[in-house]
């Protein structure tokens, strides 16, 4: 058997819910089951109600009354929730009734005596099967008999069919519980089986009775109880002559019927004549109080229109209304800073009714009203003499303000005595009047243009004059040697003074300036754009180098976010427009200021050209912190002097590649080149300078010099053929020792280095070679001219060729070998002779006796290939002459 919705705990806990959100308090829900459909007020209409869900309450009295029991009938919602629809007392059911009409069963009517007066169709229910009917029918009855003490009338259904189910069902029921819950579930159970029993019981003794009044019957008419068609054909011939006999009698009182509908035919007419008169004065009445109710509803209606006609036009009033506090304010009040704020509380209300008087805020009926237009007017009136004013006021603040400042030298730099700029009085004086100049935006934002130009001219003075002071003191207080270093110059006897000569104060000079004026003038930037009300973002990133000055206040003065007239911080979008003029406006506020730090600059380059590195690198350092777009002239400024420094630093290369190619012009160089050493320590010193990201500067200076260097070492050589080869060797081989530490810790030198080497090993090569053609030109060019015959004949025939025939090989073996031992000495005092470096000779002649060796060993081969046995010194014979040099 498919489980019944009877047995679904998670509907009866969803019933719960549904009493109890209805309010019902103390009401148990003992059962609930789903119902198919249900018939009842909407079986008039034609049409079947939705789905219910039936359950049975109890409600327990706590007074010591009598238990009340329900049944109510829910219905879902939209959100598939269970809500409460009806509602029955089950001490009004009196009949339950099964519908014979339905074959299936499933369908009965419950009778409730509440019910009669009214015109409703009593309730009709149809089950999903006979299970869920006679559970619920039996459930009913046994709630009846259990708290009602009566059982209601049961037509349609078998009374012992029904207690057999029960009992059927109740044993099953049984079995199936479960003891989880202990003794208490069974003391229930137990009591549950007594009630069940009970209504059986009397649901079997009710079935008796109504045999034995059968029985009784039947007796009546001498029948028994297998008689049963007998009996109802009895019956039939009875009612047929019971309903003939009342026909007779119905027609034995004909006159009597006449009379009375007579009677009642002219009680009828006169009641009709009533009735049409009545009409007549009702609908009299109907018409008269239907024009007195309309004329009611029209002075309702215009009293209450009336009221809304004032209550809008004092509203109106209310707008229109100047208070005369803010127009003696805004026409002729003082800007001092103690009524700055009786100033301000006027522009917010005249911002406020301007902006009334507009159609968001105000209906469009009103707006072509006489009274809005005049008085519109007039606030515009208001709003331009103030703006007038408060503008003329603040570009006289502000030139005075800098001209007092500027007249107290004791705001700068003065001999001895380094001022850093503080700038602090001036924002806080300036600050006050912040909220004017918001205001004043909002009013007519073409004012700001003029005060933005006096406050850029204004404090341009102030910077400029800061700066060159500062700048000037800085200047004569650092100590710096007073002859500039000459790095690559071509004499030998000047020695190298630059390089011995501290010269960091003037980097340390240069750093300091940065450190002073570059926060202060991203500093002003931001105070100025957003005290001149500019929208557009913070100008001072996180990474920046004053951010953590900035990050560490916390004046609470210090609060110049954008904001509107209702006082609420602005979020400028960060792709503002207003970005390109606030650029021009830092540009003729911070203009001129530049010149400044170029003097610094040419300073430090005519104390010492290399301190550029460090120069470079510091303004490297400060302009990867300047990533705010609004700050465009501190970055304009940053690559301006680092691009200054570039060119200063290209002119020293410049000029240091000028010193190297004037060595070019003497007559005669030789031994190892002046700019060489130098240069090593050129790089060395270069190195220490470095800093942030100047890597590629100096590569690019290695690069140039470099060049310069081979090129002119290699015109120079050249200038004498006879001594080209030693001079390259001995100038490569140099620049190979003195940059050998640098060329392991710096790419681009490493490069140079290699191919210095290169060139070496190839002078060494072209010097060696000539050595060993000078000394032993016949031998060896005996063995070339053999060697390029081999590709033209055969080697058997060379010895028979004019000039290299046997006579001749031992002519020029006797030739070239007799004195060995002389040749080769001639060789070695050749070699050393030429070279000016004695550190230079022993690897040279190792390289020369290796070369010859093998020039040797290739004639031998040769020799014992082309002339076959002929006698000559071996290898190892020319090895151990060589070994003895």
């Amino acid at each position: 058997m498919a489980k019944s919705s009877a047995d679904d705990a998670e509907l009866r806990r969803a019933c719960a819910q549904a009493v109890a959100a209805s309010g019902a308090r103390g009401e148990e829900v003992s059962f609930s089951i789903r119902v198919a459909k249900g018939r009842g007020i909407f079986e008039k209409l034609g049409r079947l109600a939705k789905p219910r869900v039936l359950a049975l309450t109890v409600k327990q009295s706590t007074k010591g009354e009598a238990a009340k029991a329900f049944l109510r009938v829910l219905k879902y919602s939209s959100g598939a929730v269970l809500e409460p629809a009806k509602l029955y007392k089950l001490k009004h059911l009196t009949k339950v009734e099964v519908i014979s009409n339905d074959p299936s069963g499933c369908t009965f009517v419950l009778g409730f005596d509440n019910l009669r007066s009214q015109s409703v169709a009593p309730p009709q229910w149809t089950m999903r099967n006979i299970d869920d009917r006679n559970r619920l029918l039996f459930s009913i009855l046994t709630m009846c008999k259990e708290i009602l003490s009566y059982l209601p009338k049961v037509v349609g259904i078998d009374f012992v069919e029904l207690a057999l189910w029960a009992k059927e069902n109740t044993v099953t029921l049984d079995n199936q519980s479960s003891t989880q819950d202990g003794q208490e579930k069974s003391v229930t159970t137990q009591t549950e089986r007594k009630v069940t029993v009970t209504v059986e019981n009397d649901l079997v003794s009710q079935a008796k009775d109504e045999e034995e009044d059968m029985e009784a019957l039947l007796d009546t008419y001498v029948m028994g109880i297998g008689e049963a068609d007998a009996f109802s054909e009895r019956l039939k011939q009875e009612l047929v002559a019971l309903e003939a006999a009342n026909v007779y009698q119905l027609l034995q009182s004909e006159p009597l019927i006449d009379e009375g509908l007579d009677a009642a035919s002219a009680t009828v007419d006169d009641m009709d004549e009533w009735l049409r008169i009545f009409n007549m004065k009702l609908r009299h009445m109907r018409e008269d109080i239907a024009s007195i109710e309309s004329r009611n509803n029209g002075l309702e209606m215009q009293s209450v229109n009336n009221k809304g006609l004032v209550e809008e036009l004092e509203k109106l009033l209310d707008r229109l209304r100047i208070p005369q506090e803010f127009a003696a304010s805004l026409t002729g009040g003082s800007f001092e800073e103690s009524r700055m704020l009786k100033n301000v509380e006027a522009c917010e209300w005249l911002t406020g009714a301007i902006r009334s008087l507009e159609v968001p805020n105000l209906d469009p009926c009103y707006v072509n009203m006489r009274a809005v237009r005049e008085k519109r007017a007039e606030l515009e009136k208001l709003k331009t003499t103030f703006v007038r004013r408060a503008s003329e006021f603040l570009r006289n603040y502000f030139s005075s303000l800098v001209d007092f400042m500027i007249s107290d030298k004791s705001y700068f730099s003065q001999r001895g005595q380094l001022k850093r700029p503080d700038h602090a009085d001036l924002r806080y004086k300036c600050r006050t009047y912040a909220r004017l100049l918001q205001h004043l935006k909002s009013l007519d934002k073409s004012c700001l243009g003029p005060l933005r130009k006096a406050y850029c001219h204004s404090l341009n003075l102030l910077l400029r004059r800061e700066a060159r002071e500062f700048a000037n003191e800085l200047r004569a207080s650092t100590k710096a040697p007073k002859n500039p270093a000459v790095w690559l110059e071509g004499s030998n006897s000047g020695g190298q003074n630059g390089s011995s000569a501290d010269t960091s104060t003037v980097s340390d000079a240069y750093s300091k300036m940065l450190t002073i004026f570059i926060p202060l003038l991203v500093d002003e930037s931001s105070f100025f754009a957003h005290f001149m009300c500019f929208e557009v973002p913070a100008l001072v990133p996180a990474g920046a180098p004053n951010a953590k000055s900035r990050s560490g206040g916390n004046d609470p003065d210090d609060d110049l976010n954008l904001m509107d007239p209702d006082g609420n911080d602005l979020k400028p979008d960060d792709t503002s427009a207003e970005l390109g003029t606030l650029n021009d406006a830092l540009q003729e506020l911070l203009d001129g200021i530049q010149e400044d730090f170029y003097a610094v600059v040419d300073w430090a380059y005519k104390i010492d050209p290399l301190r550029c590195i460090s120069m470079h690198g510091i303004t490297e350092r400060y302009l990867s912190g300047q990533k705010a777009d609004a700050a465009g002239f501190v970055r304009r400024l940053l690559h301006d002097l680092e691009s200054r420094i570039s060119t200063q630093f290209s002119r020293f290369i410049d000029e240091a590649c000028h010193q190297i190619e004037r060595n070019e012009r003497n007559v005669r160089q030789t031994g190892i080149l002046a700019y060489i050493p130098r240069f090593a320590v050129l790089a060395s010193r270069m190195e220490q300078y470095i800093q942030g990201q100047s890597r590629d500067l100096i590569d690019k200076a290695y690069t140039k010099l470099v060049s310069t260097m081979f090129t002119t070492l290699d015109k120079i050589a050249h200038s004498d053929p006879k001594t080209a080869d030693i001079v390259l060797i001995e100038n490569y081989a140099a620049f190979q020792n003195s940059l050998y530490d640098l060329a392991n810790v710096v790419p681009t030198l490493a490069k140079f280095y290699h191919e210095a080497s290169e060139s070496y090993e190839q002078a060494c090569t072209r010097h060696i070679s000539s050595l060993i053609y000078l000394q032993f030109e016949r031998l060896f060019q005996f063995s070339r001219k053999v060697d390029e015959l081999t590709y033209t004949i055969a080697a058997e025939e060379i010895p028979f060729q004019l000039g290299l025939s046997k006579t001749d090989l031992r002519r020029v073996i006797k030739s070239s070998l007799s004195g060995i031992d002389k040749s080769i000495g001639a060789m070695y005092r050749r070699l050393q002779k030429t070279l000016t470096s004695d550190e230079l000779f022993p690897s040279l002649w190792d390289k020369c006796k290796k070369e010859f060796l093998d020039k040797y060993e290739s004639f031998v081969q040769m020799v014992t290939r082309i002339y076959g046995n002929e006698p000559i010194m071996s290898v190892a014979d020319m090895k151990d002459v060589l070994a003895n040099f």
